[in-house]
């Protein structure tokens, strides 16, 4: 039974760096060997798979699918870059793309706003029919780091020394990946993976197999965390799973943090794919249902709100006009308005106020200039679990 087992094992190699002999760990080509005792998580599969179906045709049918996207993805990337440590909450990222100052170091910001970057390319080229790649893992990740603190950790390139994770140092680190002699081949590996058809593997299962995989060989020196969680979306969009790119695990991962942690060493130390499957398909349901409920609870708002404008009068069209661009940034201020509505000053600062008037919209900071708008019920809405971790 332990040979069986260890069939799903990779193997350690030694290697040198900084000055000291340690393990390297090589993982064993996906799928595992045995393969998944499909029928132990089964149950979880379906209930995972019918979120998803329910997540998608929610989204067909949103008044304004690209907007809610816009802010959706916003918050991923901000939940994502939360698990690799920065600070920045979903106002500091609207603020920076509105020009205004954020309450966080700029770092943290401009990371976040990368990833949003790196999101749109990645998708954005699988429509295009080119394929899920290291070609294109290499262009997201050239995106993701090319500015802010991860632009000195060669953007865009495999990494061509030894990282390790956890730990001061190699020695002491709590898990250590393959060595860069032999990135290309576990790289070469899981790209013949993500381009392999079994009918046992449905997508789903092969986007939680693929994303455990990516970070035991953890190809670049920075962002594999991210690059990774981005990897489980790809997937599904690439197969036809999902339409638009609207499953992110990362508010889920975020509160399940050393659930997280401890279930990826598990795999690399005993084979337990299942258990950790069990954990990746709970985390599917749940982000669906919860992100289906997010879906409905905002067309109902906009509804609501589109009826208190519709009772301002004449003034009704610009403002319903800044309520749709609201939806899509919902912190604004005069000159943004005016120059993504081509409209004049008087124009947007009247619409503003009337918004404001019906209370759909705040003034946030009390000032007669550089008044700064938010759409606080849909922040509101958004906000749910993206309060920073804690430093």
């Amino acid at each position: 039974m332990a040979d069986t087992k260890n069939r799903r094992l990779g193997a350690y190699v030694e290697t040198s760096t900084g000055g000291e002999r340690v393990r390297a760990y090589v993982p064993a080509p996906l799928p595992p060997d045995p393969p998944l005792d499909l029928a132990r998580f089964m149950r979880l599969y379906e209930r995972a798979i019918a979120a998803v179906g329910r997540l998608d045709g929610v989204v067909a049918i949103l008044p304004s699918t690209p907007l809610f996207l816009y802010m959706y993805v916003r918050k991923e990337a901000l939940l994502s870059s939360q698990i690799e440590g920065t600070q920045s909450s979903l106002s500091d990222l609207l603020l920076f793309e509105n020009d205004e100052a954020p309450s966080v170091p700029l770092d943290d910001v401009t990371e976040v706003s990368n990833y949003v970057a790196a999101v749109e390319h990645g998708v954005s080229r699988i429509r295009r029919g080119f394929p899920l790649s290291l070609r294109l893992i290499r262009e997201m990740h050239a995106i993701l780091l090319r500015s802010g603190r991860g632009a000195a950790k060669q953007p865009g390139e495999f990494r061509r020394s030894q990282n390790w994770i956890g730990g001061t140092r190699p020695g002491n680190a709590l898990f250590v990946p393959p060595p860069p002699n032999l990135l290309d081949d576990c790289l070469g590996a899981l790209e013949r993976f993500f381009h392999s058809e079994d009918p046992a593997l449905p997508p789903l299962i092969r986007a939680g197999l693929a994303h455990v995989q990516f970070e035991t060989i953890h190809p670049f020196l920075d962002g594999n965390g991210r690059l990774g969680r981005l990897l489980i979306t790809l997937i599904l969009c690439e197969a036809g799973v999902l339409r638009e790119p609207i499953l992110y695990l990362s508010l889920f991962l975020k509160s399940h943090r050393d659930d997280y942690y401890r279930l990826l060493q598990e795999v690399r130390q005993a084979g337990t794919w299942e258990t950790w499957m069990e954990f990746f398909l709970t985390g599917v349901a749940e982000t669906a249902e919860q992100a289906v409920a997010t879906a409905r609870e905002l067309i109902a708002m906009f509804e609501v709100d589109r009826q208190k404008i519709a009772g301002i009068g004449r003034a009704a069209p610009s403002a319903l006009r800044v309520h749709e661009l609201m939806q899509a940034h919902p912190i604004v201020t005069i000159p943004t308005v005016s120059s993504r509505l081509g409209v004049s000053f008087a124009t947007a600062r009247g619409a503003l106020e009337k918004l404001v008037g019906v209370g759909v919209i705040r003034e946030t900071t009390g000032r007669r200039r550089g008044r700064i708008y938010a759409y606080t019920a849909y922040l509101a809405a958004l906000d749910r679990g993206t309060d920073p971790l804690p430093a």
